[in-house]
């Protein structure tokens, strides 16, 4: 997995690429800092797959970005990784822009 992190104007953009599971969320999660993040976007235009361990990272920082007023949104996610937010019901919790 290949994270880019970019911090501008309080909005912390992370594009993800490769597989997003138990082996990598770790890496993820270890580069969520919100400290003076007003919203995060996952860019997930890259990203392969998703696992219930990589959307446990995602509702960890839906609430973070909830509990401080903040905003979150997943970006591009590709059909095989829409499909998981379809099945499991992420695609009610997350705002999804497509494209």
């Amino acid at each position: 997995m290949n994270i880019d992190k970019k911090l501008d104007n309080g909005c912390l953009t992370l594009k993800v690429e490769g597989r997003l599971d138990t082996n990598t969320s770790p890496e993820l999660e270890a580069e969520l800092n919100f400290d003076g993040v007003t919203e995060t976007v996952f860019d997930f235009s890259g990203l392969e797959y998703i696992s219930s361990a990589g959307l446990r990272v995602l509702m960890a920082a839906h609430k973070a970005m909830a509990a401080c007023g903040g905003k979150m949104s997943v970006a591009s996610p590709n059909a095989i990784v829409k499909g998981v937010f379809d099945i499991t019901g992420m695609n009610n919790v997350f705002n999804i822009v497509e494209g």
